[in-house]
Formats: C-alpha cells, sequence, structure tokens
C-alpha cells in the first residue's frame, strides 16, 4: 500500500524559502513579497498534484494561512484577530504547504520544506498625546525673569517614531505672561508681583509629529512667592517603597532655595539609618549554609550555631530570634559542640566568621567574654584556641601542640576597634595562616595591634571540649562548669578547617541587600563629587552649582534588591554646608528628617501537587532503576491579589484572585513516614549529576532527603522528579509513606505537606488449573490504555482498588467454582466451563491490549502441597475438557486480536490516551 501511494504522490509541494509582508494595524490583509504560491511537480496529477493546505507553526500567532486555489497552489496570509502595533510591531514564524495526498481523505499527503515568513506592522496614528502628569506645579520669587520656570512633558503611544513623538507644545490659556518652547519648558515673559497675582493657572497641550494634538490639556499652576527662606523645597517627608520596584528616588523634585546667595559651594551628605533592621540592614535571611553557596564559599565550612534541630540540638537551650537566627547571650548561657563537628587539628590555615553585635562590658574591671573556645575537658584547664572579647579588644587565642622545636611562638593576635563595643551589627572574619592572622570587619582589613608569644602545649591524653557563649572549665576546679560568659548577639558563627575565605566571598556574605544608589551616574553633571561608605548607607556630594546639586540630589534613590524585604521605616538624613565666595555671613540650610516606608511584601503560597498514590510491580521496586517517586511533582507559589468590583456603583467586596509569581527555594525535605528505613533492603536515591548540575546539595538517611541550595522552583522540580526509592525485598511491603515539604528564605515561607504513598501491586496467581478461564476475564475496575508501537517508550501509571479487594474477587470465584464442580456431574461441567470460556472471550474483544497483553496458559499446573491426592478422578476429567476448550478459546482470541489491532491502532489511541494507565516499564514481556 506504502508503495502504491509512493508511485501516485513522488513529490512534495515547493514554496519559497523566505517571505516578507506588510500589514496595517487594525486590517486583515498580510502583502507578502513574494506571492504564496506554493508549486507541486505531480501536477496535474489529481490530489498528488494539488495543494490543500499551509500550516503555520508558532505559538498563539495571530495569523492563518488559506488555499485560495487547490490547482494553481495560490495562498494567502490573513489575520485571525486586529493586530496592534503597540503591542507587537513584527512577528516571524514557519510556514509548510501540504498537498493532497492519494485520495479525497487526503491520505498519505506531503509536505514542503520550512519557510521563514517575517512580517512588519504598520503604524497608524490613532493615540494621542498623553502628558506624563496631570498637573505641574512651580513657585517662582516676585520680580525675576526665569529662562525656565518647569518642563512639562508628554508621550505618544503610537509605536512608529512619526506618530510617537512630541513635536510642539502650545499654552491654550490666553493673556497670561508665560510662553513656552517646543521641548516643554515654561518661562515668564515679564516679571511677577506678588501683589498683583499670587498664582497664575495655565493649560497646555501638545502635538506629535502626526500633528494630532493631545487628548487632555495639563494644569500648570504657578505660584508667586514674596519673600526668600533658604533651604530644601518641594519634598516629602514619607516614602513608600513598593517590593521589587527597584530603584526609587527619594526627593524626584528637590530643589535648594539660596534666595540670591552668594553660594561657591555646597556639600550635602545623605544618611540612611537601618541599625535597628535585622543585622543592621536587610540582608538575606537564607541559612548560613545557603548564603555561603551563594557566595561561592569554600565547601568543608562547619556551622557552630545552626538551627536547633533532632540533629543539631546543641543550640537548642539558647536564647534565640527565629526569624533571623540571632543568638542573644547574657552572661549566664553556654553551649557544648560535640566531639566529631569541628576536627581536632584545624591545620594551620583555617577561617572563622560571625556576626557580632556587642556593648561596652559591666564593671570596672572587664572579665574576658568567650564567643569560641576549645579548652581541655577534664583535669586541666588550657585553652588551646579561643574568641573572647575584653575590654572592647578582640582577640583570638592559638595555642600550637609541641612539635619537634620547643619555642616560642606568636599566640595572642589584639584588635583594638570602635566596632567591638557600639552596640550595632558587623561582620568579622578570621583568616588564620599561621603565624599570620588578618581580621576582617565589614570587609575591611585589619591588622593586630597587638602580638604576644607563648610556649607550645604538651601533647596528652585529654579530650578537648568546644563551647560557644562561654569557656568550659574541666580542671583545676571543684565541679567542672563554664565560665569568662559572652554578653551580646551571635549569627552565623562558622568555621572552615584548611582554608582561607577569600575578600570577594567575605564581601559578599556581609554585603547589605538595601542602600542609597543614584540613577545614572553619568548624567549627575559637571563638577559633581560623590562618595560612598561601604555598606552605601551613607553619601557624600559636593559641587559649586546649584542646578548640578539640585538634579544629582533628584537622582538618590533607595534600593533593596530582596524579594521579600523587611517591612518598616528607614529614616533618612540630608545635611548641608554652604560656602560663599568670601563672605563673613553665609546662608543656613537647615537639615531635612524623611523616612523610607517599606511596604509589606506579597506573602507567596507554595503549593506542591502531584500524583498522590501510585501502584508499582515488585520487579519495579527491585529494579536498579527502582520506583520514581514524584514523576510529575509541581511546585507553584500564588499570591492573592485583590480585584475591583465591575460595577463601580456597587459596594460589593473585592474578589481576590490568584497569580502566580516565581522565586527561589532554599530547600526541600522528603520524610520516611510510618518508620525510618531498613538501610538492609531499602533507600531513597538520586544521581548527584542531577545536584551538581542545578547547583544545589543534598544529605540522605534513613529519615528521608534534604535538597539544600538556593535555586528557582523549577530547579527544584527537576531534582524532585528524578527521587527513586528501590527495596530489594518488597515481598513484605505493602505500602510505603512519603512526605514533602520546601521551604523559601530558611522557613520563613513554607509549602503545604504533600504525602505520597507507594504501593505494591502483585501479579494475581491460582492454585487450581481449573479456575483459569475466571482469571482470563478482565475486572471491571481495570482499565487499559492503548498505546502506538512507534511511541518508543511506553509509559503508564496505574491506579486500582487495593490489593486487598483483588484477592477477595479472586477468592469467591474460587469458592463459587469449586462448589459447582462438586455438585454437577462431569458432562454438566463440561458445558458450564465451555460457555464461560466463550464469555472470556467476548470479554477480552472489548480490552484493547494492543500495548499490552497478558497471557495465561491454561495448560499450566499450579498445584499446591498435599492437593493434587485430594482431587477424584471425576475432577480429573474435567480438567481435561476445561482444557480442552480453552485452548481453542485461547486459539480464536489470538485470530481476533490481530484484526483488532489493525483497527484500532489509530481509533482508540486517542480516545483513550487520558484514562489511566498501566505501569509496566518492569513487567517482562
Amino acid at each position: 500500500m506504502r508503495k502504491t501511494q509512493d508511485r501516485v504522490n513522488k513529490h512534495k509541494p515547493w514554496i519559497e524559502t523566505s517571505y516578507h509582508g506588510v500589514i496595517t494595524e487594525n486590517n486583515d490583509t498580510v502583502i507578502l513579497d513574494p506571492p504564496l504560491v506554493a508549486l507541486d511537480k505531480d501536477a496535474p496529477v489529481p490530489f498528488a498534484g494539488e495543494i490543500c493546505a499551509f500550516k503555520i507553526h508558532g505559538q498563539e500567532l495571530p495569523f492563518e494561512a488559506v488555499v485560495l486555489n487547490k490547482t494553481s497552489g495560490e495562498g494567502r496570509l490573513r489575520a485571525k484577530s486586529p493586530i496592534d502595533c503597540e503591542l507587537q510591531k513584527e512577528y516571524t514564524f514557519i510556514i509548510q504547504a501540504y498537498d493532497c495526498g492519494v485520495g479525497p481523505r487526503e491520505t498519505a499527503w506531503k509536505k514542503s520544506h520550512k519557510a521563514v515568513v517575517h512580517i512588519q506592522v504598520k503604524d497608524v496614528n490613532e493615540f494621542a498625546p498623553t502628558f506624563k502628569e496631570p498637573a505641574y506645579r512651580a513657585v517662582v520669587t516676585e520680580g525675576k525673569i526665569y529662562d525656565s520656570i518647569l518642563q512639562v512633558e508628554a508621550v505618544d503611544e503610537d509605536c512608529s517614531p512619526q506618530y510617537s513623538q512630541i513635536c510642539n507644545y502650545e499654552i491654550v490659556t490666553t493673556d497670561v505672561p508665560f510662553a513656552i518652547d517646543k521641548n516643554g519648558n515654561i518661562r515668564n515673559t515679564e516679571k511677577l508681583s506678588y501683589d498683583k497675582q499670587r498664582q497664575y493657572e495655565i493649560l497646555v497641550t501638545a502635538y506629535d509629529c502626526g500633528q494630532k494634538p493631545a487628548a487632555q490639556d495639563t494644569l500648570v499652576q504657578v505660584d508667586v512667592k514674596p519673600v526668600c527662606k533658604p533651604g530644601w523645597q518641594d519634598w516629602t517627608k514619607r516614602i513608600e517603597y513598593q517590593p521589587g520596584s527597584g530603584s526609587v528616588p527619594l526627593f524626584p523634585s528637590i530643589h535648594l532655595e539660596t534666595c540670591d546667595g552668594a553660594v561657591s559651594s555646597i556639600q550635602i551628605t545623605t544618611e540612611l539609618q537601618t541599625n535597628y533592621i535585622g543585622k543592621g540592614c536587610d540582608r538575606e535571611t537564607y541559612s548560613e549554609r545557603s548564603l555561603q553557596k551563594l557566595c561561592g564559599a569554600s565547601s568543608g565550612i562547619i556551622d557552630l550555631m545552626p538551627s536547633p534541630s533532632a540533629a543539631t540540638n546543641w543550640t537548642a537551650g539558647l536564647l534565640v530570634d527565629s526569624s533571623e537566627m540571632i543568638f542573644k547571650f547574657d552572661g549566664r548561657q553556654g553551649a557544648k559542640i560535640p566531639d566529631g563537628i569541628v576536627p581536632k587539628n584545624l591545620t594551620d590555615q583555617f577561617t572563622i566568621t560571625m556576626w557580632m553585635k556587642h556593648g561596652p562590658s559591666p564593671g570596672v574591671r572587664a572579665e574576658k567574654e568567650t564567643i569560641l573556645c576549645n579548652s581541655d575537658k577534664t583535669e586541666m584547664n588550657r585553652h588551646h584556641y579561643a574568641l573572647y572579647v575584653h575590654n572592647c579588644r578582640l582577640v583570638f587565642l592559638l595555642r600550637k601542640d609541641f612539635d619537634q622545636a620547643d619555642t616560642f611562638r606568636p599566640a595572642e593576635f589584639h584588635w583594638k576597634l570602635d566596632q567591638i563595643c557600639d552596640k550595632e551589627w558587623h561582620y568579622y572574619v578570621i583568616n588564620v595562616e599561621f603565624p599570620v592572622v588578618t581580621l576582617y570587619m565589614d570587609g575591611a582589613t585589619y591588622e593586630p595591634y597587638l602580638v604576644t608569644n607563648d610556649w607550645p602545649i604538651h601533647p596528652s591524653h585529654i579530650a578537648m571540649q568546644l563551647t560557644v557563649g562561654a569557656c568550659w572549665q574541666g580542671g583545676e576546679v571543684t565541679k567542672p562548669r563554664f565560665a569568662q560568659f559572652f554578653h551580646g548577639s551571635l549569627a552565623s558563627l562558622t568555621i572552615r578547617p584548611g582554608k582561607m575565605e577569600s575578600q570577594k566571598v567575605i564581601s559578599c556574605l556581609q554585603a547589605c541587600k538595601e542602600g542609597l544608589d543614584i540613577n545614572s551616574l553619568e548624567s549627575l553633571g559637571q563638577g559633581i563629587k560623590y562618595h560612598f561608605n561601604p555598606s552605601q548607607s551613607v553619601l557624600v556630594m559636593e559641587g559649586d552649582d546649584i542646578g548640578n546639586i539640585n538634579r544629582a540630589l533628584q537622582k538618590v534613590s533607595y534600593i533593596n534588591s530582596r524579594q521579600f524585604p523587611t517591612a518598616g521605616v528607614r529614616r533618612l538624613r540630608v545635611s548641608s554646608k554652604v560656602q560663599c565666595f568670601g563672605e563673613d555671613v553665609c546662608i543656613s540650610v537647615p537639615d531635612m528628617d524623611a523616612y523610607v516606608m517599606v511596604l509589606q511584601a506579597i506573602e507567596p503560597q507554595i503549593s506542591l501537587r502531584g500524583t498522590d498514590h501510585l501502584w508499582r510491580p515488585t520487579t519495579q521496586f527491585e529494579s536498579a532503576r527502582g520506583v520514581t517517586l514524584f514523576p510529575d511533582l509541581k511546585i507553584v507559589s500564588t499570591f492573592a491579589k485583590a480585584e475591583a468590583p465591575g460595577d463601580l456603583r456597587t459596594t460589593a467586596p473585592k474578589s481576590a484572585v490568584l497569580e502566580e509569581m516565581l522565586h527561589n527555594l532554599d530547600f526541600c525535605d522528603i520524610l520516611v513516614l510510618g518508620g525510618d528505613l531498613d538501610p538492609r533492603q531499602e533507600c531513597l536515591e538520586l544521581n548527584h549529576s542531577e545536584l551538581h548540575q542545578r547547583h544545589l546539595d543534598a544529605t540522605n538517611s534513613t529519615a528521608g532527603y534534604s535538597i539544600y541550595g538556593v535555586g528557582s522552583m523549577s530547579r527544584y522540580e527537576q531534582v524532585l522528579h528524578h527521587i527513586r526509592y528501590r527495596n530489594w525485598h518488597p515481598g513484605s511491603l505493602e505500602t510505603r509513606r512519603f512526605r514533602i515539604k520546601c521551604s523559601e528564605l530558611n522557613g520563613r515561607y513554607t509549602s503545604n505537606e504533600f504525602n505520597l504513598e507507594v504501593s505494591v501491586l502483585r501479579e494475581a496467581r491460582v492454585s487450581d488449573k481449573e479456575h483459569v478461564n475466571h482469571l482470563i476475564v478482565q475486572p471491571p475496575f481495570l482499565q487499559s490504555v492503548h498505546h502506538p508501537e512507534s511511541q518508543g517508550s511506553i509509559q503508564r501509571s496505574s491506579v486500582v482498588p487495593s490489593i486487598a479487594t483483588v484477592v477477595i474477587i479472586i477468592s469467591v470465584c474460587m469458592l463459587v467454582f469449586v462448589v459447582a464442580m462438586g455438585v454437577y456431574r462431569v458432562r454438566i461441567a463440561h458445558q458450564h466451563f465451555t460457555q464461560e470460556a466463550e464469555a472470556a472471550k467476548e470479554a477480552e474483544m472489548d480490552w484493547d491490549d494492543s500495548a499490552l497483553t497478558i497471557t495465561v496458559n491454561p495448560m499450566e499446573k499450579h498445584e499446591e502441597p498435599g492437593h493434587g491426592e485430594e482431587e477424584t478422578e471425576e475432577e480429573e476429567e474435567v480438567e481435561e475438557d476445561v482444557s480442552s476448550s480453552s485452548s481453542e478459546s485461547e486459539d480464536s482470541e489470538e485470530e481476533e486480536e490481530e484484526e483488532g489491532v489493525g483497527r484500532g491502532r489509530h481509533g482508540q489511541s486517542g480516545a483513550r490516551h487520558t484514562q489511566l494507565e498501566w505501569d509496566d516499564s518492569a513487567l517482562p514481556y
């Protein structure tokens, strides 16, 4: 048949390789160059030489191609819906031509090569100019002529340069002492008098280059002031910041009124006060482990103060602010770090990092306040290494072990810094490359002002105890106890044995996510000098031109790069220093106090969705690939957005609409429910390559699988799709239950708990061969799905009733059959089984098993111990009759199956594709 079709329809249609088209917006006709024509060398053969269709490839394209003449191959490209140039100026897609095949049903059609179509949308001047502001306001001083009082600006939404540019402005109000130029600058044409008129209101319109006027004039209000007071004008005290807004100008209209003072230069200091937010400013609140990975820190970092959990319980007794993972010490707490967390030998290179907030020590002679201490656990009281504060000095102690040379070595490193006792958060990094020790505080480098030497420690058998918040005193006292308690707050205390951290990573770990910014540095103007402090909380600008200073301050912005920033107030202060030209008396500019109100971010609702119950055969549990637990898991995050009612006259409450949002996740935990995994026969598996290529990490235990690291929701989805469960001995297993929960920002936002149950699908086998016909008939609750053989790998999933239901049905059938055999005679039993085999044949004809064939051999003997000895001679005769009838039934069924496969392969596969499927990936065929 295929060869016959090929002899009739020999050639593919031919079209040009590319087309260029133009369409005017709000029109449906596309003018193509060259015209859309398809040719077929099979012409004039009917169907094979005719063109039946043009098909466009692309998603949601507003175009369609129709055939105007099948014989000539002429076609037309037209728009299905109105085309808007303002939405999209051009389109590019693929088109192909199809012939009519070999018959009226368009079978064995052939398609041309792919051609590229590029369409440009021609603009129409449909939009009028609109002003950016509905009204403008300016204040001028009486008796002065201004080159520019203010500038109005209009925009046009048309897409072409001809119709989108503003070519002219015009003052509509007559008899006013003002003029406007083509750039929208308004000036006064005569000196204004406060006594004559205190306020002017003028209407201004704009024209685009197609001479279309503005849809609505804008109102310009000019106030005349009688006196002058030096100071900053046109600024607001409260600036609202919506999360995700980027860089928001603080004072977009501010200007300095100098009252014609002879100002030679001015210095402006803008300070953003965030000391009361988090750890000194708004920073990421991911776990320390996730932050280290985000900044590219070295692997092997040990978190000494993790959040309390079953595995890290040594911080459970400390006071903690869970929102920021800040540990507070009041001079009475200390924590022992279990043995094995930190190696005994830190080597000559290691790094200690921490956040610390500390104030002046109480008392005249302050005691040592221990942050980290490694001392003898018993017998003696030697400190091997320690980090502590003493009299507002930071001291690091490192006593090396005795080796070949018994000589003095550097042991104590002292730093004296004001920030140690300023009651503010600072980030400290101690890089050790013995004998050199360097301190980084808030990214700046500090060398110790004092280094003292000491003898090395002689080796001993005494074990060591590592503590935080205090030092363990195990010897030289009646009862071992904590001593030298710390007063203050600590966070993110880590140690990295064997390697020092780079300056780049240190800067990343302490960087603020909020601060001052300058929009468009290149447009600051000449003569403006500026300087930021490292955290960008203080900005100093200096210049000698008041206009440039005004424009520079208008570009000062607040920025917060966190997707979910900490809500609240950020105070602002702007102070000014003015210098005049050699005058004893100069103007004084008062300070400005304002604040940024960071609004509450929209809280996401993270949802985990997917199949919550799987049935898989035992062979799949035992296979090397195991059972894929979450093949269709979806992670979706939504937020509720209020929607105004359609009728504005009604007072009905606003309805909430869920919109999807994208953000990162920092961990997903897979917990095993109903008891831990038995490592002797079961496990959870995941290829490490799946993690590494998505920059994620994971830990595996008998309690579950934990995936962590900052990554997108799609990355976590892809990794979770590859989690597999294996069980080498699933014979005793009925079900296994798992639970997934994901988090963003170290548990600030968590998902729902998604529960999954995995059950073992066992093969139903009978012990007596006389019951075979009952098992041939498909149970009503099992539905098979037909898949074409061309689909390569066949994937199926199964949702069936419990195994207990299957066993009950089979047992009832067996019982009924055995009773019937005992009552009826051999001839009646023979007729009964013959009818039952015919019924089974009809049932199997309705079962589409083109992709899954289950064959039960009625000649096979299923014997149980001792059962064969109890059979009577009559039962043996019945078995022979039933076997022969069953064999004949199977032969007829196989012939019908071969015919049904050809008829139903195309007709039934599409209809049944959405039904429940068998998972036969591990079933032998």
